[in-house]
């Protein structure tokens, strides 16, 4: 192999230019500073491209290291900013070169790949340009992801592409059987652990075994109600073995996913009944108040809270309500399939979720959001409070906390009369 280039990543310096393709009467808040000087965006706009064509030409370098860093520097733009038109004239370039890494790399080269691989579909939304790419990436993320001999890091990222890839681009329903089947045929191997034993041990295939459920789960909220009631029948009886895992991502993983697979039972069937309901709510119950002493408190924390909300959807059919701001937007979490996909995405796109949630068009549509909200500088910058009203506005909240938190903690407050 060649000498390794010096790749310059791209930074968050980059990330800040405002760099619009086909929104472009849009900006983000965040990129207007107080009272700072004017940006020349068709100066920036060029400079960003030119970093871009350079990394694209790096992902073909002899040098392995090369490759990988021009790949990291393509997922960081492609998270923080929307390049709809340069990835158009380009695409097929970076289908071919994703392919040859994919292909021929390592593991972290495999990763990285896997990841730039989603974040091209997210750019290009639904639609025939999508659709070409998966069919070029779908089957060697399928025979990396079945391939025993690959790295479990690099068929645990093929796993969750081709499930990302699938749910944006698939109109073709045989298309989408087939890649949740392939990822059934992984995750499934998990079940047959539990014959045997009393409890799943975990094992190295254990994160791919996540994974693979994750990304099943996924592709599971857009199929015909004809084949999720199959897919539930299917599952839901084995899907309470893996609670017993030893591995805290499996346990919610599979929690979540019957959390899920229950709120779809009772949208296709108002009365759905389960026969060893007493049986499931108990496990619940004891991983919503695990008290192990052999694990360690973050986990525990983390696995009560999730269990606490899971029992809920089980047993009352009740779901948290969560709020997402983005910009001047507000977006409800309110059903645990509209939680799974948001936090696939954000899986994905990281720090970018909230700038993709304003201007991405396919990711607006897919959370029911319209259009892109279109605000000029001038209101975007009445918006903005100034820091010393913002560090008067933390002192104050900080204080009233400060009071009330004292007072609950005060042993001298009363509790009440006794009798």
């Amino acid at each position: 192999g060649g000498q390794p280039r010096n790749v310059q990543p791209f930074s968050d310096e980059d990330a800040s230019i405002e760099t619009m393709s086909h929104c472009s009467g849009f900006s983000d808040p965040a990129s207007f500073t107080e009272d700072g000087p004017e940006v020349d965006e068709e100066a920036t706009q060029e400079d960003l491209e030119y970093k871009l064509k350079g990394f694209i030409d790096l992902t073909l370098d002899k040098s392995a290291k090369t490759r990988q860093a021009a790949l990291e520097s393509l997922k960081s733009a492609f998270s923080s900013k929307i390049l709809y038109e340069f990835i158009m004239e380009r695409r097929m370039t970076l289908t071919d070169s994703i392919e040859r890494c994919i292909k021929k790399g390592k593991s972290d080269e495999q990763c990285a790949a896997a990841g730039l691989a989603c974040l091209l579909c997210v750019q290009m939304g639904s639609g025939i340009e999508s659709e070409e790419i998966f069919k070029t990436l779908g089957p060697v993320l399928k025979k990396i992801v079945c391939d025993g001999t690959a790295s479990i890091q690099a068929r645990q990222a093929c796993a969750t592409c081709l499930g990302i890839c699938c749910f944006i681009v698939t109109d073709d329903i045989t298309e989408l059987y087939s890649t949740m089947e392939c990822l059934e045929n992984i995750f499934t191997k998990a079940y047959q652990r539990d014959r045997d034993t009393n409890g799943v041990s975990s094992t190295h295939n254990t994160v791919l075994h996540v994974s693979t459920l994750l990304a099943w789960t996924l592709l599971l909220t857009i199929c015909p109600m004809n084949e999720v009631k199959k897919k539930i029948e299917m599952h839901l009886h084995k899907l309470p073995s893996l609670l017993s895992c030893d591995d805290l991502n499996m346990r919610i993983a599979a929690g979540e996913t019957l959390a899920l697979l229950f709120e779809l039972a009772r949208e296709t069937d108002a009365d759905f009944f389960y026969e060893d309901m007493d049986i499931l709510t108990e496990k619940l119950r004891a991983l919503a108040t695990d008290g192990n002493k052999h694990r360690a408190k973050v986990d525990k924390r983390k696995q009560r809270s999730v269990f606490r909300d899971v029992l809920r959807a089980v047993e009352e059919r009740d779901f948290p309500t969560e709020m997402v701001k983005f910009g001047p937007e507000r977006m409800y979490i309110d059903c645990w399939v509209k939680k799974q996909t948001y936090e696939t995405f954000k899986e994905i796109l990281g720090s970018g979720m909230q700038y993709h949630l304003q201007s991405n068009d396919f990711l607006r549509n897919v959370f029911e959001l319209g259009p892109p909200v279109m605000l000029d500088a001038a209101t975007l910058k009445t918006m903005k409070i100034s820091r010393f009203e913002r560090h008067l506005y933390n002192s104050a909240a900080f204080k009233a906390r400060t009071k009330a938190r004292s007072k609950c903690r005060d042993k001298r407050a009363d509790v009440g009369e006794f009798f």
